[in-house]
């Protein structure tokens, strides 16, 4: 990690910052019935990835989802299902202007959530159908939110933007090198964005989409602007889906969960494996004895994560695998997508002999067919170990 980043990760941990996720949509653009935070991307609610994302940054203290009246409930099972924590759900407007405004108001006005939550000294905005945000732009739109006020990534246009005239015909157009498109996500201090909105009026609530205008307009603060990345696009017609699909599944591909018994010889192979990884491949490694209780383990699956690597010292015995796939069943993790369980058996005897017995072998295979049928494939090893 860069020194500037550590220094603006050691801020960001004693900055109280929550995010507000509009979730109002009625999704009329996708063409279906289900409102797009909602649609299934490889199994799972859309919506669902971007509070993970949200969850994933220890720093964001709270998450206000904000979900029009008819779709409270259909939230609450999401957040349920899916083991989602710091996520507080407020009920929408009838505008997206009206729905943050809501958002917002649980930190001011208990009316608005079952308790009065701490309020931020900077507050993220982003919207719940962009679900591939990551920590880095998310700290640098806060870090300057918290110097300028307010702050808001942007991208290149891709389209040169033209006027028409009442007749139809073209009136002008704009030199598209001046201009940019305004993205998510946003931030500003609390207080400021909570002044803008208070100021409003009923036109600016009803019509109005920009929350930097809103602060430049009503606070006289002239937000930073931050140049975004080409992955904070945001799902808008069915097409996106599928390219939202397409992006989860390289992302799953390239993140693994090394699981190790908590003895040192195995948590130290298991080390050694995370560090050789590391600079290729997202890793996650826990040393713990796998079963259907382990919180953190929970929490992986529930993170989608479809590849595993499980160390044990039992040369033979695949136990702690069989338990690995039954908590693996009993959790909510779609197997839409082939999961990968590799089992490393590692020798760490004295003895110079390397051999399995045709039992032990059999058994393996047996098992590993069985699970196949469930889409998960599981591979074995057998190691020495010095």
């Amino acid at each position: 990690m860069e020194p500037s980043s550590v220094s603006r990760d050691t801020r960001l941990a004693v900055t109280p910052v929550a995010a507000v996720l509009p979730a109002g949509g009625s999704g009329e653009r996708l063409g279906g019935v289900t409102p797009k935070q909602f649609c299934a991307v490889q199994g799972r609610p859309l919506i669902s990835y971007t509070v993970q994302a949200m969850e994933r940054i220890g720093w964001i203290s709270d998450i206000i989802v904000v979900v029009s009246p008819e779709n409270m409930e259909t939230m609450k099972s999401i957040i349920e299902k899916y083991g989602h924590k710091r996520v507080v759900i407020v009920k929408g407007g009838i505008t997206r202007h009206r729905s943050i405004f809501n958002g917002l108001k649980v930190f001011a006005e208990s009316q608005f959530s079952n308790r009065l939550l701490q309020k931020p000294e900077v507050v993220i905005i982003h919207d719940a159908v962009r679900p591939f945000v990551e920590e880095d732009i998310l700290s640098k739109v806060v870090m300057a939110a918290k110097e300028h006020g307010a702050a808001g990534t942007i991208r290149p246009l891709v389209s040169t933007v033209i006027a028409s005239a009442a007749d139809g015909c073209l009136d002008h157009s704009l030199e598209r090198a001046r201009y940019r498109a305004s993205e998510m996500p946003q931030a500003f201090l609390f207080d400021t964005i909570y002044e803008a909105y208070e100021q409003c009026t009923d036109y600016d609530l009803d019509y109005g989409t920009e929350c930097l205008h809103l602060a430049l307009k009503y606070c006289k603060t002239n937000a930073k602007l931050v140049e975004g990345t080409a992955d904070l696009w945001k799902v808008t017609y069915k097409r996106d889906l599928y390219a939202a699909e397409s992006i989860i599944k390289d992302s799953l591909s390239q993140q693994v969960c090394v699981i190790t018994s908590v003895k040192e010889a195995v948590a130290q192979a298991g080390f050694l494996l995370h560090e050789s990884l590391k600079s290729q491949i997202k890793v996650e490694a826990i040393s713990i004895s796998p079963s259907i209780n382990d919180s953190h383990l929970q929490n992986i699956f529930s993170g989608q994560c479809y590849n595993f690597v499980c160390i044990n010292d039992k040369k033979y015995d695949i136990q702690e695998t069989q338990q690995l796939v039954a908590t693996l069943e009993e959790s909510n993790i779609p197997l839409l997508y082939p999961v990968v369980l590799i089992s490393v058996h590692l020798d760490i005897s004295e003895n110079i002999s390397f051999h399995i017995g045709m039992e032990e072998l059999t058994r393996i295979k047996k098992f590993a067919r069985e699970v196949k049928k469930k889409n998960i494939l599981v591979y074995s090893l057998l190691i020495q170990y010095k």
